[in-house]
């Protein structure tokens, strides 16, 4: 019994690695900031298909210098922060800024997206330095 019940997880386990070597295996996570100017950092800006960003709240200071990075994970989505006069879209999905003046700024969703698009919307706190 012992026997058989070995042969079964040993043939799933090799049916499982043979799966993966052939429908290649996961890809590494890549540190996009590794290769970044010094002194600049990177804010992803996730949008998702359930009309939700991956951060309620992002968060930075004064002199911050970052490049902001748009990521679909679901749809297709843009962001706009009016009075940075930052748009990201699909076609321009990055820009850099540099934080000259604390606030709350809102974040939101700029391309019509779905039920949840009035809902889509996030805030980017920069704090005084």
């Amino acid at each position: 019994m012992h026997k058989w019940i070995m042969f079964v997880i040993f043939t799933a386990a090799s049916l499982l690695g043979l799966y993966l070597l052939t429908f290649q295996l996961p890809e590494k996570p890549v540190d996009e900031s590794a290769g970044l100017p010094e002194g600049v950092t990177l804010m992803k800006v996730q949008a998702r298909g359930d009309f939700t960003f991956n951060e309620e709240v992002y968060t930075a200071k004064v002199g911050d210098k970052v490049i902001m990075k748009l990521e679909n994970k679901g749809g297709i989505h843009g962001i706009n922060i009016d009075a940075l006069n930052v748009a990201l879209t699909v076609d321009t999905p990055q820009t850099e800024i540099e934080f000259t003046e604390p606030g709350e700024y809102e974040i939101y969703c700029s391309i019509p997206c779905g039920q949840g698009h009035l809902t889509m919307k996030s805030k980017l706190i920069v704090e005084a330095a």
